[in-house]
Parts: structure tokens; sequence; C-alpha cells
């Protein structure tokens, strides 16, 4: 019995090995040999993720077999090898020849009975399920593709919108001729595989009506930093090609996958796209998709819905993870997706695994720096999304048109409006890729990681600032927005081994303001984050003080009113513009570091600060010194500001309880007395953060005299403390630290300073309360981290390029204490 089956199951697998076509739900990733990568994943997810879900549109695949049967039984073999015999893809005009001709032959060779026959059942087959002349996309799929270390992404043609049988055999046969691109061609030169070792099979899928919605590209990973714990989605409307080619700047949405598999909504950023254009149908023309303009009403406001974002995060998770699992490997995955706008319904039409960040080394950090010495940093000729943490420079280049590429010369950067896999063989002698138009998952960022140079997309006008010859770099080490300076600035590239690093008893920390440089830093060896600063969020990407918000329609001043209004156009109730931006900066730190504690202070701007926020002189009191006046705790509670400290309540509460991330612990700043700190509580509560709820602690700023003195009182109030060395030294040794005149006399290594220090870390110790430091002075001064182990400290917070430095100071202390 076992033995007839064991010939079954054999006679089967010779069928399959010989079958001209197959159902997708017939095959599986092992069947990348038969049926190419993208058709062997498509299977896969309809097999094994459809019970989970995950909606994949059906269809059939032409098999390997099929396309070595076509060129067998044709005889063009020994011609096409003759053709190859001379190739040089490092010459344009030579591989531009060697492929036309390749390409023309096998467009020109019929395609045999038994193929066509085979086609035309399995599309009758999927007809028969939805409609006559369904319409359906016919995909090439190369049997090398996908790989762990190659992406063979677009490297042959796809057809969408194709009706009827013989439209469908037409593009299977131009799919077939793609084989010869001269992009694959060039590709496969490059990554060492055979031209004539590689087949291709043709995926037929039953069209998602994007046209009639939205569609995008998903990523499993952080595409810039490699950052595991975040999905990025980008979308915009119409079918997908537009997003893949970057010929549309996408809506972008990051989403925190660990607190998503707990049941939570953690969308860490969401930022709009200009979707100009969208692709759609070409009903009742003569091609099969058109570009349309996309009405100003519609750009103006998102592709995706909350809900739909984090369905798609949802399925890109259970994509990974079936992945890795298959693979026994951590899989992370590049991933299109598709809206119908018939049914409403979300789809994936295509997963493969991420080719870049997935194969680079972990042990060591590698990052840029620009070396200005004592040079201001010039004024960017030209801003766009940054692609990579990397830095390039060189001479311009701009080409408009395909056929200009072979001006390019290696170094050069090129400069154009967009890529497609046409532009790839010269691509690679790029220094830096410049483009005005795509998001971080089009063709030419996909292209420029896996190549490693830096770009920047989405420009809009770069093509038109920029002129060919003109030297420039291009810097995209400043988080997420690119920049392209005028002329060749320096800049250095450290790499710091991470491997046989000590470690210390006291917990090293690190001191984060900007959102944008969280998952870079986190992959710094670190025990959380000691100080997240509001101010950069609420100075850099909300801009308006938070009562002008509150008070929208009483605002006096027309200018800032206008400027609110252009800032906050997607918001009816303005207020809500302030809670989702600070939820977003905050939420994306705590996002790179969890579970990790992240300590946020609450904002600690001076009266002066706020009133240079948009709107913020009509609320703002004039002060001689504001330094040591209407600041921190004092104003939280008081009715001038209350209502402005409630935006930061809720924003925090959205946060830890909307987004999961219940690793934020929350810090006081200025509180002078401890009746004042309880009064900031009680605030606190009101808006639904009461400390202990949620596991919510909450620590106080060490900064003034009065928190040393009566620190036995504050433990009573507070869970921890974090000493501010800046204004601890400022208001223990009178100086104003803002005022040249006395600068001289700033120095956190006073010894009334250390006393002071020493104080507060005995008593609060005594009290069985977490004290540390996030001051300037452990950064600067390596003695100062000694002086801070002796004492006892539980954590230093540090600046992100002092971290390493600091904990050999601190491993050293540590022994020498012992």
């Amino acid at each position: 019995m076992l033995e007839m089956l064991h010939d079954q199951n054999a006679e089967r697998q010779v069928s399959r090995e010989q079958a001209l076509v197959l159902s997708l739900g017939e095959v599986g990733i092992a069947d990348i040999p038969l049926v190419g990568g993208k058709n062997a994943s498509l299977g896969e997810m309809i097999q094994q993720l459809k019970r989970k879900g995950v909606k994949v549109p059906t269809g059939f695949a032409t098999t390997a077999y099929a396309y070595r049967y076509f060129i067998s039984a044709a005889g063009i073999e020994a011609k096409l090898r003759e053709i190859f015999a001379d190739l040089n893809v490092e010459d344009v005009d030579n591989l531009r020849r060697c492929g036309k001709q390749a390409r023309l032959l096998m467009l020109q060779t019929p395609f045999p009975l038994a193929l066509q026959e085979a086609i035309a059942r399995a599309y009758q087959s999927l007809c028969q399920q939805y409609e006559s002349d369904t319409d359906v996309a016919v995909r090439s799929s190369a049997t090398a593709e996908d790989l762990p270390d190659a992406s063979f992404a677009g490297q042959q043609e796809t057809y969408l919108n194709v009706h009827g049988l013989e439209a469908v055999l037409q593009a299977c046969h131009k799919c077939f001729a793609s084989i010869f691109t001269d992009r694959a061609i060039s590709y496969r030169q490059i990554k060492g595989f055979d031209h004539f070792n590689i087949a291709l099979s043709v995926g037929v899928q039953k069209m998602v009506r994007s046209d009639l919605a939205c569609s995008g590209v998903m990523f499993s990973i952080d595409t810039e930093t490699g950052f595991k714990d975040a999905a990025l989605i980008t979308a915009a409307y119409g079918l997908g090609e537009n997003v893949v080619q970057g010929a549309v700047n996408p809506d972008e949405y990051l989403v925190f996958k660990p607190t998503l598999k707990q049941g939570y909504h953690p969308i860490l950023k969401k930022r709009l796209g200009s979707k100009e254009i969208k692709m759609v149908y070409d009903l009742g023309g003569s091609k099969l998709t058109k570009n349309v303009s996309v009405a100003p009403s519609e750009r103006n406001v998102y592709a995706l819905n909350d809900e739909e974002i984090l369905q798609l995060a949802h399925w890109a998770c259970i994509i990974e993870e079936h992945y890795s699992q298959v693979r026994g490997v951590y899989t992370p995955m590049d991933i299109e997706w598709a809206k119908d706008g018939n049914s409403n319904e979300l789809y994936i039409v295509q997963a493969r695994p991420e080719t870049v960040q997935s194969q680079k080394i972990e042990n060591v950090l590698r990052s840029y720096h620009l070396v200005l010495g004592e040079k201001p940093l010039p004024t960017p000729l030209v801003t766009g999304r940054s692609v990579g943490e990397m830095i390039g420079n060189g001479k311009v280049r701009v080409i408009l048109d395909i056929h200009q590429i072979n001006q390019f010369q290696a170094g050069d950067i090129l400069v154009t409006n967009r890529t497609d896999p046409d532009w790839e063989p010269i691509m690679k002698r790029a220094s830096a890729i410049v483009t005005n138009s795509g998001g971080r998952t089009c063709h030419a960022a996909i292209i420029a990681r896996e190549l490693g140079i830096p770009a920047i997309v989405g420009c809009g006008n770069a093509t038109t600032l920029l002129k060919t010859g003109q030297e420039i770099t291009v810097s995209c080490a400043e988080g997420e927005t690119g920049k392209v300076y005028p002329g060749l600035l320096s800049y250095e590239v450290q790499e710091l081994p991470l491997e046989k690093l000590p470690h210390t008893h006291t917990q090293i920390m690190m001191n984060v303001g900007n959102p944008e440089e969280a998952f870079s830093f986190a992959a710094i060896p670190n025990d959380g984050v000691g100080l997240a600063r509001m101010e950069f969020i609420i100075a850099n990407q909300i801009k308006v003080h938070p009562l002008a918000l509150l008070h929208f329609d009483e605002l006096t001043d027309e200018l800032a009113k206008y400027k609110i209004a252009e800032l906050t156009a997607e918001y009816e109730n303005k207020a809500q513009f302030f809670v989702d931006k600070l939820a977003e900066g905050i939420g994306t730190i705590a996002a790179a570091f969890y579970p990790k504690p992240v300590i946020v202070r609450l904002s600690d701007f001076k009266s002066n600060e706020y009133a240079n926020l948009l709107g913020g002189k009509q609320f703002e009191p004039t002060e001689e010194n504001p330094m040591i006046g209407w600041r921190g705790a004092s104003r939280y509670y008081d009715d001038r500001y209350r209502e402005g400290f409630a935006l930061e309540c809720q924003a925090m509460k959205q946060v830890r309880d909307y987004k999961g991330l219940t690793n934020v612990i929350l810090m006081i700043p200025f509180c002078r007395t401890p009746e004042e700190g309880q009064r900031v509580l009680a605030e606190m509560a009101k808006h639904g953060l009461v400390r202990g709820e949620n596991g919510l602690q909450v620590y106080v700023m060490c900064e003034l005299p009065s928190n040393v003195l009566l620190a036995d009182e504050f433990s009573q109030v507070f869970d921890g403390f974090s000493i501010g060395s800046n204004d601890l030294t400022q208001l223990t040794l009178g100086l104003d630290r803002d005022s040249e005149l006395v600068a001289h006399l700033f120095d956190e290594r006073n010894e009334a300073v250390k006393r002071t220090i020493a104080k507060a870390i005995s008593t609060v110790k005594q009290h069985g309360k977490k004290i540390g430091i996030c001051g300037q002075a452990p950064s600067d001064y390596p003695e100062f981290a000694r002086f801070l182990v002796e004492q006892g400290i539980d954590s230093i917070s540090l600046n992100p390029d002092s971290v390493l430095k600091t904990l050999l100071e601190i491993a050293v202390a540590e022994t020498d204490k012992q």
C-alpha cells in the first residue's frame, strides 16, 4: 500500500513538472524552480494564509517547463547564445542591441499549440469563476527571482487590465520575451546568474479594481534603518504601478508591530503624499491603462483610513511570521497590496523577501557625518525623502529620457524625474540618486538601498534646480528629510563594532528628542531613554502654541492664523492636530526602544519660547527672567495654561492606552515643591493619567535645590528622579546659563554642584526610589561620569554620540569601585 502511494506521489510530481500551466492554488513556496518566486509566493499565501484572513486574488501560472518547451520546440537557444556571445553590460549600446535582438527573436517565434491550449483552458476556467473575458493582471515571474540576497523585482514585464483570450496569450508572449529586457540582462550578469539556466513563468491573476480605489507597497521592516518592529505602508490612488515605479509621491504610514499583535492601534506616523496622478483602466481607449489627474480634494486626504492601515499591518505580520517559519530564518517581507473599489476589500497581490536590511551585518554600527569644522552648514538646494542614512557627493547629471543614459559617467549623481528597471544599468555607477517623484518604496529607493548609495526621492523640482556639471553633496544622514547641499562637502563614516562591549551595572540610557532619528539610535547598545524631550516635536513638527489651536477663532495675528490653517488643513478640530502629532512623535520614540523604559519629560518651554510658536504671543506674558519664571510644573495647573496641558495629557494617554506603549514613564520638570507635584498629579488624573494605573510611573526632574533638600518629601510623591545638571548648576551657583557674561563660571564639576548631586543620590536611594541623570555633563566629561558611578547613581542618560565612549569609562569606574 505504501509503495503504491509513493508511486502515485512520484507520478503526480512528474506530471506537475511537465505541466504547462498550474493553478496558483496548486503551488507553494517550494515550487520556485517550477513557477518562479512571485507565483510560488502567491500560491503559498492562497494555500496557507487564506485561513488566517489574508486575501489573495486567484489565478494560474505557466511553468518553467512551458518556457523551456517553447525555447526547445522553436529551436531558438542556439540563436540566443549567438546574440549573447559578445555581450558587454558596461557598454549601454551593446546591451541595448543584444536585448533588442533577443526580444525580437522571442516575439517572432509563435507559441506551440499545446501551450496556447493550456493557457486557454486555464483562462476559461477563471472566466467561469468570475465573468467572460474577465480582467486579469499578467506578470512575469523568473525562477531565480526573490532570492534572499537578490531582488529581481521589476526586471520583467507586467500587463494590467488584460481582457480576453487573445490579449492574454499576447501578454504571456511579451512576458516570455521580457526575460531579455536590458535591465534583466544587466542585473543577471552583475549577480552572476546564467541567462540560460533561468526560466520564466507567467502569472495570470484576477485584477483587483484598485483603479477605483487605491494600492501600494508595504514592508514588514523600516526600510531605512532596518528597525524590525515597524511596518511601513505606502498608498496612492489607482493601480499600484505608479507607487512601484515612483511616478507618484504616496501617503506613508508607520505601524508598530509588537503592540498591534496585542490588540492596540499603534499607528506611529501618517504622512500625506501629494498623489497627483492615478493609473486607471483605459476604458474604450487604445491602451490597457492610462494615467489621469487626481482631484485636489482627494489629494489632501489619506488614501486609507486607520482601520485599513491596521488591517494591512496585521497582514504584514502574518506574512512575515509565515515566511520566517518556512525558511527557518527571520525574513522581513516586501509586499504589494490593492483595494478593490467595487467591494472595498483589501488584497495582497505580491509578497517577496526584503533583500537589503535583512542582509546587513548586525555587529557593526555604521554612521555618516558631515565634517564642517567651523563652517556653517549651507542652505540646501533641494530637499525630499531620504533613502538610507548615507552621504555621497559628485557632479550632477540631469537625465530626463531613458534614451540619454549613455551620457552618464561613473561617479555622477543621477538627477531625474523617476527611475524604473530600464535605468538600472547606469544606477549602479552613480554615487547618489535624486528624483522629482516617488516615495520610500519606489523603484529608485529600492535599488539605491540595494546598491548602498544615498538617494533623495520626491523632491518635486530637482531636475529644474540642479544643473548638469554642478558639484553637490547628497545627505541622507539627518533624519527623514534628505538634503542636497551645494559643493563637495567633507564627510566621514564611523564604524563601531558592537561585539564584546562590557556590561555595566549602571544603566546606560539616551537623550532623544527627534523622532526621525529614534530607530537609528535604538541600534546603539542602551537601556532605554532617560530623557525624551517634547520641545523638539512641538517646535519642529507642531509649530503652533496649543492655546492658539484651542482658541483659533479668537486669534488676532492674521498671518499666524493663515499659517496655522495651512498646517491643520486636514483637521476640523484644530486642537486634535496637537494631540495627534505629539502622540506620533513620542510614540515613535517609545516604539523604537520598546519595551525598555522611555522617560518623557512634559513640556518645559519658557514663556519667551512659547511666545515664539505660531499664535503664541497672544497667550504669553513678558517676563524679565523666563529661565526662573512661569515654566514647567507651575504652568500645568494654572488657569491660564491648564487647557494647553490637557492636550499633552491626551497625547500621552493616546501613546500609552491606545497605542499600547506602556513603557512610557512621564516626568515633571521644574517642580518647586512637593505640594506643586501633588497638584500636577491631580491635574493629570483628570485626563486619565493616574499614577499607578496601567503601570504608569511619574518621575520628577531633580534640578532645583529644593528638589535636593526635600528629596525625602518628593520621594513620597514621585516614583523616581532624574538630575537635570544644567539647571541644577545654574541655580546652585546663582547664574543665568543663557548669559554670556557669566558663562565662564558655568561648570557642573564645581564642588558645590557635585556635593548637591551626591546628597540627592544618597537621599533618594535611602527612600528606595530610582535616580538617574539626563543632563549634559556625563556626555561632556568622562570624569563626571566616574563621579556619578562612585555615588551609586542608577542610570546615566547620554547624548547618542557619547554612549559608547562613556560606556567604556563607566565600566572602568565600576571595576575600580569594586
